[in-house]
């Protein structure tokens, strides 16, 4: 009796499948990047606005604190040293900017001392943080490059 066994056949590997796993997982993965953002200051109370934008060149972090506390990314600062401070942080970046995050509750007074000193250590690009997003129409504010910088 000659019994006919049936021929092996190569496994394959079908490319449709994998190609749709693999758009899933770059389309995961780049909403998830996008999502993130970068905060390098401390926890305040910031306040609101609904007419801001992100500026993500921004580099150093101030952070004032309700009991005028400052902070450069997250490093205790006195006022009298906030200049040095950025300076020396600040000194091998070209075009270096700074993101203010204020408490809500500070006096105008003390962010203009705050803003002094940034000034004098050669930053002129400076940008105030709000609940969620950047104040850009700051009354007063000099806009220059199309970017969200702000000058006094």
């Amino acid at each position: 009796m000659n019994v006919r066994l049936p021929s092996h056949k190569k496994a394959r590997i079908e490319m449709l499948p994998l190609i749709d796993i693999v758009f899933l997982l770059l389309v995961f993965f780049i909403y998830a990047m996008l999502s993130m953002a970068v905060h390098r200051g401390l926890p305040v109370e910031l306040p609101l606005s609904t007419t801001a934008e992100i500026d993500k060149k921004l580099i150093l972090s101030v952070t004032v604190e309700a009991d005028e506390t400052i902070y450069v990314d997250k490093e205790r600062v006195a006022l009298e040293h906030l200049t040095e401070i950025l300076r020396s942080k600040a000194g091998h970046i070209r075009e270096p900017g700074v993101l203010i995050f204020a408490d809500r509750t500070l006096q105008y007074q003390m962010i203009y001392n705050v803003l002094d000193k940034i000034r004098r250590a050669g930053l002129s690009r400076i940008s105030l943080h709000l609940h969620g997003q950047l104040f850009n129409q700051w009354p007063g504010a000099l806009f220059h490059n199309g970017m969200n910088s702000l000058s006094y």
